[in-house]
């Protein structure tokens, strides 16, 4: 059984024990689960459902992988760069995306 999920502007395709990197979301104090209502599709192999656009009482919950604090990961740094031709100008600058550490639970249709 798998599902297309919508969290944070991206979609992810996210079965029973899938562990995935998703946008850091802010959480309650002493929360380890966390529950993604914007399901897009179900399937189990035969059968499928196709929300327009969600699926009605569908969800998907996510635990912690790590606890709270160790379940923020760092993505890769990236560096972009401004060049304007013919006026001695160039700046580079740094930055490293933090992503959330989910396993998926369960699948709830």
């Amino acid at each position: 059984m798998y599902a297309i999920v919508e969290q944070g502007s991206k979609q992810y395709k996210v079965s029973q024990g899938d562990k995935i990197n998703i946008e850091l979301v802010d959480l309650a104090d002493g929360a380890d689960t966390l529950e993604m209502e914007k399901v897009l599709m179900v399937s189990d192999g035969e059968n499928v459902k196709v929300g327009t656009p969600y699926i009605d009482g569908a969800k998907v919950v996510a635990k912690l992988s790590n606890g709270e604090d160790d379940s923020v990961v760092k993505g890769p740094k990236v560096y972009p760069a401004q060049f304007r031709r013919r006026k001695n100008s160039r700046r580079r600058i740094g930055h490293r995306q933090k992503y959330l550490s989910v396993v998926i639970e369960s699948i709830n249709v």
